[in-house]
């Protein structure tokens, strides 16, 4: 028998690696339809049907548009029955606590709302925190630290030192004020002091209204100190103390947040920006909960983000 031609071996290779090509073209395609419909079946399934929805606050507090959309979704759900905010965090910026809980009050005037402390809930984590119709925590969290505060370094015995000057142009002697490069003018610092006193004012008051204190309370727990839960009980800063399994029963005998409902964690979407074609196809899968190193990123420097007035506890950090 003779063996067959070469043009005819060769062609028979061309559309053997052809049909293999678009076989796995399809099944990529196939296992890509398969895992978008899966994963937006299973997220939209993970939050149907009457359960109590967990928003976890952590981390320094900051604009965060993606929180408060989170925040929103919850309040627009009708499978939510009652919330429960879990807290660890030494606070952040001012605005961003003060968007942060405008948004957890809207969404408590619809839904019953409960914050359990996990760990701290102090300075502007506390402001999210009263923004609950109920505060849980346990007897050795941390809360309180009602406060503001606004820091800016002074490089300028440095520069002197080193013989560099900055020289600064200006509308106004209070404009651009306080200046890193120089000293901190007495009119400057009054008029930053002014600003800070405001922001404190608004503090103590939302406490005040929000905790039911008299003045006499308030002024026992305004001074920026921090509390144990324990510590905070008699001072009116907790309700009671315990964690999540404690949270649930005030939303059941409290609420009338029906019995033995699931709590189901509610999370920001994520995308994965840095990471090119393997982002655009997680993209395109729709797989938006993944990490975010940026925000991780900026988890790991938060001071840099505060700029402005913070309402944050700064002390030392336990490991």
């Amino acid at each position: 028998m003779q063996p067959p031609p070469y043009e005819y071996l060769a062609e028979r290779r061309l559309l053997t690696r052809k049909l293999s090509f678009w076989r796995v073209a399809a099944a990529v395609v196939a296992l890509a339809a398969v895992l978008t419909v899966g994963w937006r079946f299973g997220a939209g399934a993970g939050h149907s049907g009457a359960h109590i929805a967990r928003i976890r606050i952590d981390g320094v507090i900051v604009d965060d548009p993606e929180m408060i959309k989170l925040v929103k979704s919850v309040t627009a759900s009708s499978s939510v029955s009652g919330v429960i905010l879990s807290i660890s965090s030494p606070g952040g910026t001012t605005t961003g606590a003060e968007g942060l809980y405008d948004e957890l009050r809207r969404m408590a005037a619809k839904k019953p709302t409960v914050a359990v402390v996990d760990g701290m809930a102090a300075s502007g984590a506390y402001i999210a925190a009263v923004a609950a119709d109920e505060i849980v925590a346990r007897g050795n969290s941390m809360v309180g630290s009602i406060g503001v505060l606004m820091e800016m370094p002074n490089a300028s015995k440095l520069l002197q030192t080193v013989g560099v000057t900055m020289e600064t142009i200006k509308s106004s002697p209070l404009k651009a004020s306080p200046n890193p490069y120089e000293p901190t003018s007495p009119e400057a610092r009054a008029a930053i002091a002014a600003m800070i006193a405001d922001s404190y004012d608004w503090f103590k008051k939302l406490v005040q209204e929000r905790r039911h204190m008299s003045d006499q309370e308030l002024a026992a727990v305004d001074d920026g100190r921090v509390f144990t839960g324990r510590q905070g009980m008699p001072l009116k800063l907790v309700d009671r103390i315990g964690g999540e399994r404690e949270a649930v029963a005030w939303l059941e005998t409290d609420r009338g947040v029906a019995k033995g409902l699931s709590v189901r964690d509610w999370k920001k979407p994520r995308k994965l920006d840095g990471f090119g074609l393997l982002g655009s196809a997680a993209d395109w899968l729709g797989l938006s909960e993944a990490a975010d190193l940026a925000a991780i990123a900026g988890r790991l420097a938060p001071g840099r983000k505060l700029d402005g007035l913070a309402a944050i506890w700064q002390g030392p950090q336990l490991n």
